[in-house]
């Protein structure tokens, strides 16, 4: 019965979802408040209170008390739309209630999908705004009474129903539709098998496949945890048994999936919320974050290649990979073309990014049917696209429910005026000077970002820090990401790296040797950020001469750092290999035309001459 009611509302979403992307959203408020109605009650069902347990009845009855309360007051704000949106209507007990119970439904469901984490933060968020005032110093504020806190959260599209509700519901909705649809519908299984077809027969095959496969499905994918508990069942037990170290496996697979929420295009859904929070297109941020993508999976790479070298990693076995005629067979590929191709022609011709994602969609419908004409029953193909369909809805439940957190906290932020304070606490104590503001913010980031969802993270530390970067000088597209890749790999930084953790469940092995591995396989990815601030090029901004010294400077950093870390020989004196290493990575940052070209030079020179000269004795 549960999963009846699951498959249901989850399907209710997915149709939503897609009629808006083809048709266009609603008015704003209507929009979101159907849209939060529709996951909150999807989310209690897919996560109900009291499973399996005695006290199961009172769970079902608090559950339908939340999906009630949820349900009238979402349905309140669609009645009184024309209302609120053109008045400035006073905050009567009646909302004030419906506001308490809206935000206890929606923290409630956050608390369940992800953890206590986030909900926590809100609530400090919200009592800061109501006690605030008792505070000394620069900490407190003017004060706040409940009507007034009411009145912005629910009576206004600053609050629950603000931008980032609004991206959300329509934009990032779009395209965890897209990607469900997608993963169910055989793509999941062609990037699984190119990734196997491509890394299996290199050193490390196993972990190299890990490393293509959860990049690929984490370009499509909200959530790094989830990333790592879904490809890491596969990649994780063929590491082991192929003789991999387990701590070495959970951590490949943690890193991988971390990356994939730093690559376009979907950057773990904030590239909208990115977009959206700056004013400029998703195509600037998805351009802006090429580079260093490239570089953060060329360096796992690299990684991967030197310790696997060193071990005696073994290969993937070749009756184990699938052949380049299966991968490449019209009906496997057809599809995922027709899904880009739909979705690249949408931006071409300028429309909206959920109308792209719609088009998308549609082509790949069509020719999935096209393609499985004579292999799958009408049954067959209806149940896949249910199945695609019911699982984009429960993915939609924690992207919704946690934007709906964080727009409470982000305006909250905003109307007491705590985020300038803490920016210019952080700018007077670095005083103005961008690289320490920069470490502060680094440091700050990792911590704030813990035990977060990528998109909950990015949030609440762009609302946060990024005003302290962009107090300094910084472009503010640049101190977004900068603050969005700390706030992503502090899930594989210890002590709170919940990627490691799932990793090294799967793997049966301890978390702490784990995160080891994973802080030396990420290592480039904490002194990429760096680089965007000495190397406008590493946005894709500037001019040709910009773009490609970014680019030496990075491929220095990446073949640099691992080899140093490993230990790697170059000329044969162990002292002297790591202090060419360290000037090589010292050229790579420092900001001069002509230093990452000698470092290139140098570090190709030492190459050459580690593969054609006898090592000297080491001293």
């Amino acid at each position: 019965m549960l999963m009846r009611v699951q498959n249901g509302l989850a399907i209710l979403v997915g149709a939503f979802v897609f009629y808006t992307a083809a048709s266009g959203p609603f008015e704003s408020l209507i929009q979101r408040a159907i849209f939060l109605a529709l996951v909150v009650c999807l989310g209690l069902a897919i996560y109900p209170l009291g499973k399996d347990t005695k006290w199961r009845i009172a769970g079902i009855i608090l559950d339908l008390a939340l999906a009630a309360v949820t349900i009238t007051a979402c349905t309140y704000i669609v009645i009184n739309y024309d209302t609120i949106m053109t008045t400035l209507p006073w905050a009567t007990p009646q909302d004030m209630v419906l506001t308490t119970c809206l935000v206890i439904a929606i923290l409630e469901v956050g608390r369940r999908a992800v953890g206590i984490i986030f909900p926590m933060l809100v609530l400090v968020g919200l009592a800061y705004a109501l006690l605030g005032q008792n505070l000394p110093g620069i900490l407190g504020h003017r004060g706040f009474d409940s009507a007034f806190v009411t009145e912005t959260l629910f009576l206004g599209d600053l609050g629950i129903w603000g931008m980032l509700t609004g991206v959300a519901a329509t934009v990032i909705a779009a395209f965890v539709l897209f990607g469900a649809l997608l993963l169910h519908t055989g793509g999941g299984q062609s990037f699984m098998d190119l990734a196997m077809r491509i890394g299996g027969r290199q050193p490390g095959g196993a972990a190299k496949i890990a490393t293509i496969a959860s990049g690929l499905f984490g370009m499509i994918s909200g959530s790094a945890v989830a990333n790592v508990a879904t490809t890491g069942n596969f990649t994780i037990p063929m590491m082991k048994r192929l003789g991999y170290p387990a701590p070495f496996a959970a951590a490949v697979e943690a890193v991988a999936s971390t990356g994939g929420q730093i690559a376009p295009p979907i950057m773990g859904a904030a590239a909208f919320v990115m977009a959206e929070i700056l004013g400029v297109s998703y195509v600037d941020v998805m351009v802006a974050a090429i580079i260093p993508a490239l570089l953060f999976y060329l360096s796992v790479f690299v990684t991967v290649h030197i310790i696997s070298v060193r071990r005696g990693l073994r290969l993937v076995p070749d009756d184990e990979l699938p052949a380049w005629s299966r991968i490449l067979q019209w009906r496997r590929v057809l599809p995922i073309l027709a899904a880009l191709g739909g979705l690249g022609i949408g931006i071409f011709m300028g429309r909206s990014v959920a109308t792209s994602a719609f088009y998308g969609i549609v082509g790949l419908l069509f020719a999935f049917v096209f393609t499985s004409l004579g292999k799958l029953t009408p049954a067959e193909m209806a149940k896949r696209v249910i199945e695609g369909i019911a699982d984009a809805g429960k993915g939609m439940v924690i992207i919704g429910v946690l934007l709906a957190g964080a727009q409470i906290l982000v305006s909250m932020i905003n109307m007491t005026g705590i985020g300038v304070t803490l920016s210019s606490l952080i700018v007077a104590l670095a005083g103005n000077s961008i690289i320490l503001v920069a470490l502060i913010v680094a440091g700050v980031c990792l911590i704030m970002g813990m035990g977060l969802p990528t998109t909950a993270a990015y949030v609440l530390v762009a609302a946060v820090l990024a005003p302290a970067m962009t107090n300094v000088g910084v472009d503010p597209l640049t101190a977004h990401l900068f603050v969005f890749y700390f706030a992503t790999i502090s899930v594989i930084t210890p002590p709170v790296c919940v990627a490691v953790f799932v990793g090294a469940g799967i793997a049966k092995t301890n978390w702490l040797p784990a995160a080891g591995e994973a802080v030396r396989l990420g290592a480039v990815t904490y002194i990429v950020p760096f680089m965007l601030l000495l190397y406008p090029g590493m946005t894709g901004r500037g001019g040709v001469i910009e773009i490609i010294n970014a680019c030496l400077s990075g491929l220095v950093l990446v073949f640099a750092i691992p080899a140093l870390l490993d230990g790697q020989r170059l000329l044969g004196a162990i002292w002297l290999d790591r202090a060419i290493l360290m000037g090589c990575i010292a050229l790579a940052i420092w900001s001069f035309m002509l230093a990452p070209i000698i470092a290139v030079a140098l570090l190709a020179g030492c190459y050459y001459w580690s593969r054609n000269a006898k090592p000297v004795t080491e001293v």
